[in-house]
């Protein structure tokens, strides 16, 4: 199986939402760098909407949300990956447009031309692009891993519940230590 660590959402206005002071940059920089110490691609998502946001509809109150408080426009400040777990040169990062890191984007062109089969989920919120990323790739057959404390959520208690007892039906969830210690070079 080969494997790819997504860093989801880790973006600047995100994290200066959600970052709680628990440690979590330094904790995620721990997993990028021990995945590239194993030769595990990084792969970085981000999410960015067009100007007047036309991919946002009415139903969707999450997304509607976000485009009336104007947010995560493509180029807008905030919208770049925090610099603590910034991507290096090489470093696919890639664009969606809604909470699952499948939905309109090339993720699914850029696993198929490296032979990636398996991912390693990580990022903010363990709600929302987490969720969506697990539910989807699960449906297509993906090998999947979870960093529990690789991910954080706004809500501590959805979060818990989450990692505890949903993901694992469909992923192995581990913590970054322990991720760690299945991918070091023996």
């Amino acid at each position: 199986m080969s494997s790819a660590l997504l860093v989801m959402d880790v973006q600047q206005a995100i994290v200066d939402i959600v970052d709680d002071g628990s440690g979590y940059l330094p904790r995620l920089r721990r997993a990028i760098d021990g995945a590239r110490v194993a030769n595990i691609p990084v792969i970085y998502v981000v999410i960015a909407l067009r100007p007047g946001f036309p991919e946002v509809g009415t139903r969707n109150k999450a997304l509607a949300a976000i485009a009336q408080a104007g947010l995560f426009v493509e180029g807008a400040p905030g919208t770049e990956i925090h610099p603590d777990v910034a991507p290096r040169p090489g470093d696919v990062v890639v664009t969606k447009r809604r909470a699952s890191a499948f939905s309109g984007s090339d993720l699914d062109v850029v696993m198929r031309a490296r032979g990636i089969d398996s991912l390693v989920l990580t990022g903010i919120a363990t709600s929302a692009v987490v969720l969506s990323t697990l539910c989807q790739a699960n449906d297509l057959d993906i090998g999947l891993t979870v960093l529990s404390d690789g991910c954080l959520d706004t809500d501590p208690e959805v979060h818990r519940v989450l990692v505890e007892r949903l993901f694992p039906q469909w992923a192995d969830v581990l913590t970054v230590d322990d991720w760690l210690t299945t991918i070091a070079p023996q």
